[in-house]
């Protein structure tokens, strides 16, 4: 018989030796410093809480850390699981929330942050951005639990029990993406469980599994039935006074689920027939019970899988001596669990079910209407959500209304977009039912739809958000105006995220300012215009969008909207950029940046600080502009918004910035995306802008697939387009992968100019290292002696040097100047185009390192290899040497692997001697005999003839050719001899 060990319940655990072994060993490793994450999947009932019990109950050095998920339905409460476990931490004396404010929002009895738009009534823009699913900043509440996490982990292990995560809000999903994404070196094991058999086609937690367990430190257990022999044995073990032939009974109507069993044995030791399924044998549990005991779980059900004691006394309207007896029995009949905080539990959640669903129609009416009534009279964190659900199980529309209202938002004050949606849609879905009279004051249906949109754009729904926006904008009434202009501004704010939508965008905002046109100055008129400036500035109508601005900056003013004259401000900035004038552009950001601190308008100081930053970007000043990103990037996360729309903008210019300069550690580090690549646009850019270090390190497997997968992004924002088009064709170029290099490169600028993009930056970039793609073409042409395809590959990359000079001709957007960078890339692109005729002229590839002197120092280390082999070709071999030792040292400093392994394939054939070693004029894959044989192959010779020019077999004549095309990847002598002579690896006969 298998060994039994029994648990903490006395159930014993039966067969799960392998699986409790895997847990285990999980757990160990995360001790030493690898953690991980453990799915355990099964069907309900089948052991899962039990086996995480024993995990637990034998890591007695280790902080264990549990949290459970509820059905949906049960509580509105976002963030259910790490609320649970964080209180555990606060008990055991080990949190410290002043230094992580934004765990606030998890924990009961701790005040929420206030937030700048706690009412209904407006939407600041300062807010709401181009991405605005990030902008009530989700992500840093995310960054505190990991930080804490972290921090916890570094005294001792830690154990994170995540149960029934089937019943996970959307919230609690993007905050398992975002953890399961950064586990590294952190003693953390976490363990989530989830019913594998709830989980149809379409349900909510299956693509985000699908993404999980594809992360390394992530992986799936499955939980299965127990054996026929296995199941004997659980049931043997739990009740050994059974006769065999009952045993056998119960194991196989069991069907190897431990739980359905355990219900099947209650059920056998009282003599009663076997009844026939699941319901009728939890159901059986209860009819053992007495009428007062049976009425007490039968309330219980109703509030849930947990309910608090208090609350049940009132519903159950017991006096405490009466309600203790029928507690303590259904505690003894093993129906609930107590806890030390008097919270009582159904040990299963499916004998909640099977108690629910047995309720009569009118009982449950009269159970919610009890439950709705107490809870309307509390204040506790998640009692509102609680209160929506009763009410509106109980038919009573009105409260459900207002509470729907209020719960959503505590979900926003909590930082839980999904869940206020769902809140807000559904107080949509009642108003029209409920009379006006009965409707919460102060609220009003524009309100919800503006406010629903809003958090239908923090949730990650652009296309839901403007949909409600443009429900909205049909219901504003012309007699308020001001109102009015809000929603419209709205409207106009949530169609920024999809491209493609700028002549709406322009009419909405126009829309706004009619309504506010000839009213006394007001922060919605102030808004209006500092909204209406920034979009006429990005439509480059300069003139316009500065007359806007300074309007902004005195009704701003005027009417004490501090924020919005810091958002024209740093508006009018951009423009005196526009303009060439840099003293003033400096002035009004840092004008932009005070004003906005003074306000407490801290999303506005970020957007000021990006500018700043950008502005000393664009003119090459890169010390300058790291230090204002990362400045601004401390602010950020001091003010709890490292992950808002310019927190997220301000950290990739960090990543791309540290970057150029060299900071390649730290630009990985920022470059970390804040959870699976496909959850959020924030993902996928970060992921993009980390391309550029894992292209540069050597990292190929994981850069191929990374940009990959980006490629199906390029839709979702035209940064990750020219980003990972340019780092693609940079890694096919790395990969001695012209073809693919040219393909990728074209394929990013035709993309760009059928979405009507005009990046001038990006499009020189891009066709310089096409050109670059088309220069080795056309150089293996020429070793084959193919004409054709050199002159295809000549016609080709001319073509991308006119377009790059073309581009050029547009000026940067930005500044009206093409920048150093610009300049940079554009002499590169020249230097380039030298290379397609054979040999690179030495003065073009000379200023195009000196361009790039402005501080981007792998950039202009590429440049000084390309120099030194022009150089060398031009027979100037002590200037040569001096570019490749100076590259050699930028790549080994940087790790630049393969720039590093070019600059010495050239010291190689130049026998030059970077670092002191014996220089040989080549690396020669081929042995002397294999060379032989591949020069007579070559030369047309049969297996035959080799092996009589060369005095060996012809069977060794064989495997020399068998070898070599192994080396060479060929899977025929023919294509072994086209690939050498591409390579270069063979000489072509006079």
């Amino acid at each position: 018989m298998p060994s039994v060990a029994r648990l903490g319940t006395g159930i014993p655990l039966v067969a799960r030796g392998r699986e409790l072994t895997r847990l285990r060993a999980a757990l160990a490793e995360a001790a030493r410093g690898r953690a991980a994450a453990v799915l355990l999947a099964g069907d309900a009932g089948v052991g899962k809480t039990r086996l995480v019990d024993e995990l637990a109950a034998a890591a007695t050095d280790t902080l264990v850390l549990t949290g459970r998920c509820l059905d949906v339905g049960e509580t509105g409460l976002p963030y259910l699981p790490f609320t649970e476990a964080l209180g555990q931490v606060r008990e055991a004396g080990l949190l410290d929330v002043g230094a992580r404010p934004a765990l606030g929002r998890l924990l009961p009895g701790l005040a929420l942050p206030a937030t700048q738009d706690s009412g209904l009534s407006g939407l600041p823009s300062h807010l709401v951005g181009r991405r605005s699913e990030q902008d009530v900043g989700q992500l840093q509440l995310f960054d505190a639990v990991h930080g804490l996490l972290g921090d916890l982990a570094e005294q001792r292990p830690v154990l994170l029990v995540l149960e029934d995560l089937h019943w996970a809000d959307a919230s609690t999903r993007h905050l398992l993406s975002f953890l399961f994404s950064r586990l590294r070196s952190q003693r953390l094991l976490v363990v989530g469980t989830y019913r594998s058999d709830d989980l149809h086609r379409g349900h909510p937690l299956r693509p985000l599994l699908n993404e999980l367990v594809r992360l390394p430190a992530v992986q799936r257990l499955d939980l299965a039935p127990l054996s026929a022999i296995d199941a004997r044995s659980f049931v043997a073990a739990l009740a050994d006074d059974l006769p065999d032939e009952v045993v056998l009974e119960v194991a196989e109507r069991s069907d190897g689920n431990p739980f359905f069993a355990e219900e099947l044995i209650a059920v056998a030791t009282c003599g009663s027939g076997m009844p026939w399924t699941l319901a009728e044998v939890l159901l059986a549990r209860i009819e053992r019970l007495s009428r007062a005991a049976q009425h007490v779980v039968r309330v219980a059900s109703v509030g849930g899988r947990s309910v608090r004691h208090d609350l049940l006394r009132q519903v159950a309207g017991a006096d405490d001596v009466a309600l203790d007896d029928a507690l303590r029995e259904a505690v003894q009949h093993h129906v609930l669990l107590v806890d030390r905080n008097e919270v009582y539990t159904f040990r299963h959640a499916l004998l909640r079910e099977a108690v629910y669903g047995d309720l009569l129609p009118g009982e449950r009416v009269r159970l919610h209407s009890a439950y709705a009534a107490r809870l309307a009279a509390t204040s506790d964190r998640g009692a509102v959500a609680a209160l929506a659900h009763h009410s509106l199980e109980s038919h009573d529309l009105p409260r459900a209304l207002r509470a729907s209202v209020e719960a959503a938002q505590e979900a926003l004050a909590a930082g839980a977009p999904a869940e206020a949606l769902r809140h807000l849609e559904q107080a949509l879905q009642l108003w029209q039912a409920v009379p006006a009279e009965d409707r919460p004051d102060g609220v009003t249906e524009l309100a919800l739809l503006r406010r629903a949109s809003w958090a239908a754009g923090t949730a990650g729904q652009p296309e839901r958000a403007i949909a409600l926006a443009r429900g909205g904008t049909r219901l504003v009434d012309p007699d308020a105006p001001e109102e009015a202009a809000e929603m419209w501004r709205r409207f106009a704010q949530a169609l920024q995220v999809l491209d493609g939508t700028e002549q709406e965008q322009v009419a909405a905002v126009e829309e706004a300012w009619r309504l506010v046109r000839d009213r006394p100055a007001s922060p919605a008129r102030a808004w209006v215009l500092a909204v209406w400036a920034a979009s006429l500035r990005q439509g480059r109508a300069y003139a316009e969008a500065r007359d806007r601005a300074e309007q902004a900056v005195r009704d701003g003013r005027a009417a004490g909207a501090e924020a919005a004259v810091a958002d024209a401000l740093a508006t009018l900035g951009l423009l005196d950029e526009a303009a060439a004038d840099v003293a003033s552009a400096r002035r009004h950001l840092a004008e932009a940046v005070a004003c906005a601190m003074a306000a407490g308008a801290v999303s506005t100081e970020l957007r000021a600080r990006y500018f700043l930053g950008m502005h000393h970007y664009d003119l090459g000043e890169l010390a300058d502009a790291a230090r204002a990103f990362d400045e601004g990037m401390a602010r950020a996360k001091e003010t709890g918004l490292a992950w808002s729309t310019f927190g997220l903008e301000l950290r990739i210019l960090q990543v791309l910035t540290r970057y150029y300069l060299g900071d390649w550690d730290d630009a990985a580090v920022a470059a970390e995306p804040p959870g699976l690549r496909v959850s959020s646009t924030v993902s996928a850019r970060l992921a993009a802008a980390g391309t550029h270090v894992a292209v540069s390190r050597g990292e190929f497997e994981q850069a191929e697939r990374l940009i990959g997968e980006l490629r199906s992004d390029w839709h979702r924002d035209f940064q990750i387009a020219l980003i990972t088009g340019g780092t693609g064709t940079e890694l096919a170029l790395w990969r001695g992968q012209p073809e693919l290099a040219a393909a990728r490169a074209s394929d990013a600028i035709d993309w760009s100019r059928r979405e009507g993009g005009t990046w001038v930056l990006a499009g020189i970039r891009l066709a310089a290292l096409g050109i670059a793609a088309h220069a080795e073409l056309a150089a293996s042409a020429r070793r084959r002696r193919d004409g054709e395809a050199e002159q295809a590959a000549l016609t080709a990359g001319r073509g991308l040097a006119e377009y790059a000079r073309t581009t050029a001709e547009l000026g940067a957007p930005r500044t009206g100047t093409l920048g150093p960078e610009g300049r940079a890339w554009l002499a590169r692109a020249a230097a380039e185009e030298s290379r397609l005729g054979g040999v690179g002229d030495p003065d073009l590839w000379r200023a195009a390192a000196d361009g790039f002197g402005y501080g981007s120092v792998f950039e202009e280390a590429c440049c000084r290899w390309r120099l030194a082999e022009a150089l060398l070709a031009a027979d100037r071999r002590d200037a040569a040497i001096a570019e490749l030792r100076a590259a050699d040292e930028v790549a080994e400093r940087l790790g630049a692997t393969p720039l590093r392994e070019a600059v010495r394939v050239v010291a190689r054939r130049a026998r030059v001697a970077l670092h002191g070693e014996t220089a040989r004029s080549r690396v020669d894959p081929f042995t002397p005999r294999e060379r032989s044989v591949l020069g007579l192959v070559a030369l047309g010779r049969t297996n035959r003839e080799v092996g009589e020019e060369l005095y060996i077999s012809e069977k060794t004549v064989s495997v020399h050719l068998t070898r070599i095309m192994a080396k060479l990847g060929a899977s025929r002598r023919a294509e072994a001899v086209a690939i050498a002579y591409d390579r270069g690896l063979l000489e072509q006969p006079n």
